[in-house]
């Protein structure tokens, strides 16, 4: 069977004793997501956050940026690089598929704005705005969601695909060959679930029995790899 190429772009480096040393990278929690499709998929990681991008875009079959408790909006060392790869993938419309920061990235390197509005956790259930050709009839997925910042105007040529009520910004694609998310279906709960404990300190009483009431129900993540990979397999057909 012929593999498709991924290259993921690894936007984090968690280097927590309690989180960090307990579970598997952003990159190959992905990897472990996309190897439960019958679709076989070969990985190039690249560590985006040290500066390393794909020299040539046509290095893999298609790419996917990662997320990243880092913002986007901060000037980090590595965005320059991480915004010029973005626009040179866009221009030659090579399959790219941003997750959280992933998905800020790319609004913002292609002319979208962001903004702080405020922490939005647990498990989302966007609505789809705009059905895709790469979707399935699962409907609405609810999704881990873990960010502050948010996409609140988007690049020319691109249209919102879901939304919430606290994100209008849920996930964009442009053209056929891009496409984001802002949840985080490479998340699974006991990740998850130590993470939420990392931080609890820093979360009121409030907050932390909403966050925990979320995430109680079932997360679509293996539904929307399936996605992720129809969408890859469109654009290389």
């Amino acid at each position: 069977m012929t593999r498709i190429n991924l290259g993921i772009l690894q936007t984090n480096h968690d280097k927590s004793v309690a989180v960090g040393d307990a579970f598997p990278d952003d990159a190959h929690r992905f990897r472990d997501l996309f190897d439960e499709l019958p679709t076989r998929y070969r990985y190039q990681v690249y560590m985006t956050i040290g500066g390393v991008v794909p020299t040539d875009v046509n290095e893999q079959d298609a790419y996917l940026i990662t997320g990243s408790p880092l913002s986007v909006m901060d000037d980090l060392h590595f965005k320059p690089a991480l915004f010029d790869f973005i626009r040179r993938a866009d221009a030659a419309g090579k399959p790219l598929i941003g997750c959280c920061f992933g998905h800020q990235a790319i609004a913002a390197a292609l002319g979208g704005k962001l903004e702080h509005v405020g922490w939005n956790i647990g498990i989302e259930t966007a609505q789809i705005t705009k059905q895709q050709d790469w979707m399935n009839d699962d409907g609405p997925l609810p999704l881990y969601v873990y960010h502050e910042d948010q996409v609140t105007e988007l690049p020319a040529g691109c249209e919102i695909y879901k939304s919430s009520n606290a994100c209008r910004v849920a996930g964009f694609v442009k053209g056929n060959h891009i496409l984001t998310t802002q949840s985080h279906p490479e998340i699974t709960e006991p990740f998850m679930r130590c993470v939420l404990d990392a931080e609890r300190d820093t979360m009121d009483q409030d907050q932390w029995d909403t966050i925990q009431s979320s995430i109680n129900q079932d997360q679509k993540g293996a539904v929307f790899a399936q996605w992720m990979d129809r969408f890859i397999q469109g654009n290389l057909a």
